[in-house]
């Protein structure tokens, strides 16, 4: 085990010492003139308030939580021993409380890196297009690097801690299952970061494009809209913190689910069907880090979104040659019978899940491309006015729902029967299969994190250039480079609701495992959910319409946020002389204040629906009606995901493509009704959409969690 552990731990510190010389070049670049700083100082006093003021609330939430995982777990084992009991109390609870503090840290390392690359990729467009790009993409790739690092830190120490350095194979497989702590605690803080971070965002764009644009007819980012501050802190604080926190919990809960699974297989791997996980997460980060230093745009008249995507093929070529020897070396072995292993066809599961992160990127960008048909229907419709351009997109998410879903679908069937192949007769061997293709989709997470956290700095340099009346030359670049953020930040989502699939079909399988666990089967016997049982049906009801309802509030809740900023602009307009004629300085603290202090408020109800109805299902309906509630709630989240993430971008690049010039152009009535469409979409892919990724993993995790205390 000590090799391994030193290859964690070594690739830890690689990391570690990578994010320091990125800090330090990104540090070392040119900050722009005084007004650049001026706005970029505005930027950064507005996310760091609204971050502090969120964590604040998260903290005050999560201790309240931790000290209900600890009576809930003592009562819930108490069964077994007192000694035992609290034991077990307390491992859960101080993993919960590390999940959340390191969920927090990745979520704020996100934001802060953001805020200060935002002003110097500005800067560095005077230099050219590569530049500015080389300091958005690494100063992304920090957050990249810090999420993926803190997450195999976190569950390799946990795990080493509660017994998995022991040399006792009982408590090495024992672990596992005390580490599910820190997957919960990492799932709750990405909840509300997620939430808060896209109700401030939305409210915040909504209010500043609807007063800005259509009533007051100026340009977006005009430095005379008051709400053009709020907007730009909501870029951070949406897609920098909200995703590093999402994502930081998809590689924890995965990991988890899967050592968890390795544990029924110990027979034949022993600790290495239990550590393997963490080593495959390992390669991933050196494997990113070799991707994002290979992205370089030498010819500058072309799309830049070309080098992104070169680094991320690396990225992938490089992981799949290094997880082949990693699955070769620890996935040998003799089965029961006598026979080998079959390590190639695990190893076609690893493919597999890479080939479904490809496959999920080519669908996004085909349903939210401005060159594809989904978006030019819907910018074709605006013609005929706002209704049209609503009834349309509505129709394209919808559409875009059934590849992700057959190819979901076809990728868990083959990992399953290649793992049932690789390993016959034995009863996880299938469920490891999907496992491993998780661990493949999600090897790529710190690059694809980095290319997320790219959108918002390029965005915020594209904002900062308009403001402070930087030259043509500098927009002109720092435009292209915002395009190639809007398409990375789209692409990423749908890499997102495609790994929390796979992951959550795993965590569903551990939660079932702790059943048989409880009940006391043997690890590798099946346990059947039979929904035609009345209280099963109904915790299946449930789970669908949680999805719904969730997503209800959190749209609902954008839209009240949205009215307090609109009235404010709306009264700065009227009653600060001189601001249309560019004499007079709107408030803009006033704003960022009214949309913080509205999208804290508006986040507590449906985070709490969320943490609240799993345990009650449980409780009150069952370990079975539990299962049903996951198996249905992941299946309708991740559809719902599908049609908002992918109905909201395609609304967005339809407004991008008439402001492009086609059908009027900018302020044409094809134009304003592309803006009411982009509107209905903004909460739809920057709020519900994406807090759905995490609620879906939430409701494993939480059962996971609580399962002891379940009827």
């Amino acid at each position: 085990m000590g090799s391994y552990l030193a290859l964690i731990y070594g690739v830890i510190i690689i990391a570690a010492l990578v994010i320091i010389g990125l800090i330090k070049f990104i540090f070392a670049q040119d900050k722009g003139d005084e007004k650049m700083q001026q706005i970029s100082d505005a930027i950064k006093e507005g996310a760091m308030a609204f971050l502090n003021r969120q964590y604040k609330t998260i903290a005050l939430l999560s201790l309240i939580v931790a000290v209900i995982i600890i009576v809930a777990n003592y009562y819930g084992h108490l069964s077994e021993g007192t000694s035992t009991a609290l034991s077990f109390a307390w491992h859960v609870g101080l993993a919960f409380i590390t999940g959340a503090f390191c969920s927090a840290l990745s979520g704020y390392i996100g934001m802060y890196m953001a805020v200060n690359s935002n002003v110097r990729a500005a800067a560095g467009a005077k230099s050219g297009l590569n530049r500015a790009l080389q300091i958005a993409l690494k100063g992304g790739a920090v957050t990249g690097l810090a999420v993926t690092a803190l997450s195999l830190f976190g569950v390799a120490t946990l795990f080493l801690a509660y017994g998995g350095l022991s040399g006792q194979d009982e408590l090495i497989k024992e672990a596992p299952s005390l580490i599910v702590g820190f997957g919960f605690g990492a799932s709750f803080v990405a909840l509300f970061a997620q939430l808060g971070g896209g109700i401030y965002t939305k409210a915040a764009d909504v209010g500043a494009d609807l007063v800005g644009k259509i009533e007051a007819g100026i340009p977006e980012d005009d430095p005379r809209n008051p709400a053009v501050i709020a907007d730009l802190v909501g870029d951070n604080v949406g897609d920098c913190a909200g995703r590093g926190a999402d994502l930081f919990e998809s590689t924890a809960a995965e990991n988890i689910g899967a050592m968890i699974l390795g544990v029924s297989l110990y027979p034949v791997f022993g600790w290495k069907g239990i550590l393997f996980p963490l080593v495959a997460r390992a390669i991933g980060i050196i494997a990113s880090i070799i991707g994002i230093f290979s992205v370089n745009v030498k010819d500058e008249s072309k799309d830049p979104m070309i080098a992104l995507n070169k680094g991320y093929f690396v990225t992938t070529i490089v992981n799949l040659i290094a997880l082949f020897f990693a699955v070769k070396i620890m996935l040998s072995g003799h089965l029961p019978d006598g026979s080998e292993v079959n390590y190639w066809l695990l190893y076609g599961a690893v493919v597999t899940g890479v080939v479904l992160s490809y496959i999920f990127v080519f669908l996004t960008d085909y349903y939210t491309s401005v060159n594809k048909r989904p978006v030019q229907e819907i910018a074709k419709a605006s013609t005929t006015g706002a209704a049209t351009n609503i009834i349309t997109g509505i129709s394209v998410g919808m559409e875009s729902t059934a590849l992700p879903v057959i190819f979901i679908s076809a990728a868990i069937f083959i990992a399953y029967k290649l793992g049932e192949l690789a390993l016959p007769h034995i009863g996880t061997s299938g469920l490891y299969g999907t496992a491993i293709a998780t661990m493949g989709m999600l090897s790529t997470t710190a690059y694809i994190l980095a290319m997320d956290t790219f959108g918002p700095i390029t965005d915020n340099a594209g904002g900062i250039a308009e403001m402070s009346g930087a030259p043509e030359s500098v927009r002109h670049v720092t435009d292209r480079l915002d395009a190639c953020g809007n398409t990375t930040k789209a692409l990423t989502k749908g890499y997102a609701v495609g790994s929390a699939a796979l992951a959550t079909f795993l965590l569903f399988s551990a939660y079932l495992d702790e059943v048989k666990k409880i009940l006391g089967k043997p690890i590798d016997s099946w346990f059947a959910v039979d929904i035609g049982k009345p209280e099963v049906f109904i915790g299946a009801f449930i789970g669908a319409m949680i999805v719904y309802l969730f997503s209800s509030t959190a749209i609902r809740a954008v839209g009240k946020a949205a009215q307090y900023v609109i009235l404010e602009v709306r009264r700065q307009f009227r009653e600060i002389p001189g601001i249309m004629e560019g004499t007079a300085k709107p408030d803009y603290a006033k704003t960022v204040d009214i949309v913080t202090k509205g999208a804290l408020k508006e986040m507590v109800i449906p985070g709490l629906i969320v943490v609240v109805t799993p345990i009650l299902v449980g409780v009150i309906l069952g370990k079975e009606a539990a299962a049903a509630f996951l198996m249905i709630g992941t299946i309708s989240g991740v559809i719902l995901a599908l049609f908002l993430n992918n109905g909201g971008g395609a609304w967005d690049n339809a407004k991008k493509f008439i402001e492009l010039g086609n059908y009027g152009g900018k302020n044409s009535e094809a134009h304003k009704a592309s803006v009411v469409g982009d509107t209905v979409g903004d909460p739809f892919k920057d709020t519900a959409g994406p807090s759905l990724h995490v609620l879906i993993k939430l409701i494993s995790t939480i059962t996971l969690v609580f399962v002891a205390l379940f009827r």
